[in-house]
């Protein structure tokens, strides 16, 4: 939840707006006069500041005016609570910069809608001046959420992101020969929030590059530790998003991660999805082959989920074909998919590609696969994705799938 710093010297005015907040899930920081005030809001950057007008030492003025001539601060919400009614008072805090006004005493309701209106309007205008569009969903959760992403990416460093790795097996041996990147955020603020929610948000507000950046450094690192600590080389997949894969210089990302840390091209496998590479496909293929021509892998994500592209696949430059995993649900008992999962495996052989099977849960579904001889599996069954330090476990301790 967002942040709210409360400037109050009335104990028992301040003590009514943190228990009120708090029992509204609002994360709080409460400062007893302005001095304090001011260096909380520069050292802890809160979503919205609650300031009182009339304090000894420094006022409300003086902090406000403090906050708008620091860059790190210029921009947060800012409300004045105050016992004044003159409109001179008014108009000389909005004139500093002040966001809203609210006249003690004051209700509970009157309180939450300001804040709520003040939040969802800073959440929106930053929407409108980011160069990347606007996001669909413009509800006060989504825009919560946007704050938090934002300051997970740019003031925390990334901290509260983590890379977890699911195992990818080869059906023939049992043997983990690579593993999928996947990337998991545990918000301070607001807990677990599943991929699916911060990824099309990170994408529609342009912080999918700096993230995806960060993933694929640190992709790149982590083979690099694992080949030095003797682990046997593994393909690690990372996903890409289309804003990252049109990006100018993209190449030149990749090319620099992987001489950094001195891999070999083919450890690092780009998975893309059907829609990316159908939205311009002559401009994919170029990308993909100059990649592909450097040494790293490429693969299909979620294939068969997108037929537009099945007339190109003959002349896409890819070495992997995943299947996605609404497919592998029940193949073995689902006449229609097994059908299709069977022509997808024959058809990848045919162009030489390696399959991938996803979200294999069950073991008629592997024997299935097995049947089918399809290279690889990834799924519950095996494995779920797991952090660094857990797969590097199963890695050492030569775990395998089981094999009749």
């Amino acid at each position: 939840m967002p942040k709210i710093l409360i400037i109050e010297d009335e104990e028992a005015v301040r003590e009514n707006i943190l228990d009120l907040l708090e029992a509204e899930n609002f994360e709080t920081i409460a400062a007893a006069n302005g001095r304090i005030g001011l260096h909380l809001a520069i050292s802890e950057v809160p979503d919205l500041i609650l300031c009182d007008m009339m304090m000894p030492q420094l006022d409300g003025y003086g902090v406000l005016t403090a906050l708008r001539q620091d860059p790190s601060t210029v921009t947060i919400p800012f409300i004045f609570l105050t016992a004044k009614s003159a409109k001179s008072d008014f108009r000389q805090g909005m004139n500093l910069g002040a966001d809203d006004y609210i006249t003690k005493p004051f209700t509970r309701a009157e309180l939450l809608s300001a804040i709520m209106n003040r939040l969802e309007k800073h959440a929106t205008l930053k929407r409108y001046l980011s160069p990347k569009g606007l996001i669909n969903n413009s509800s006060p959760k989504m825009q919560l959420l946007e704050i938090s992403l934002h300051r997970a990416i740019k003031q925390h460093n990334f901290e509260e992101f983590e890379i977890y790795y699911q195992p990818i097996v080869d059906i023939a041996s049992g043997k983990i020969v690579a593993a999928e990147s996947l990337l998991r955020w545990q918000s301070l603020e607001l807990g677990l929030i599943y991929p699916t929610e911060f990824i099309p948000l990170a994408e529609s507000t342009g912080l999918i590059v700096p993230l995806g950046k960060w993933v694929l450094k640190n992709v790149c690192q982590q083979i690099k530790v694992w080949r030095d600590f003797g682990i046997y080389p593994l393909i690690i997949a990372v996903n890409l998003s289309v804003i990252e894969f049109n990006q100018p210089g993209f190449i030149e990302k990749v090319v620099n991660f992987i001489d950094i840390n001195g891999l070999e091209p083919h450890y690092l496998e780009l998975e893309l999805t059907e829609s990316m590479i159908m939205q311009d496909v002559n401009s994919a293929i170029a990308t993909m082959s100059k990649l592909q021509s450097l040494g790293v892998k490429i693969a299909i994500d979620d294939f068969g989920t997108g037929y537009s592209s099945l007339i190109y696949l003959k002349n896409l430059p890819i070495n992997t074909l995943k299947i996605d995993r609404y497919f592998i649900h029940n193949v073995a008992t689902d006449l229609q998919k097994s059908a299709i999962t069977k022509a997808l495996i024959q058809m990848a052989h045919n162009l030489n590609l390696d399959v991938v099977a996803e979200g294999v849960e069950t073991e008629a579904e592997l024997e299935f696969l097995r049947q089918q001889n399809c290279n690889f599996m990834q799924g519950f069954l095996f494995s779920r994705p797991l952090p660094a330090a857990e797969f590097e476990k199963i890695l050492l301790t030569n775990k395998c799938l089981y094999i009749d």
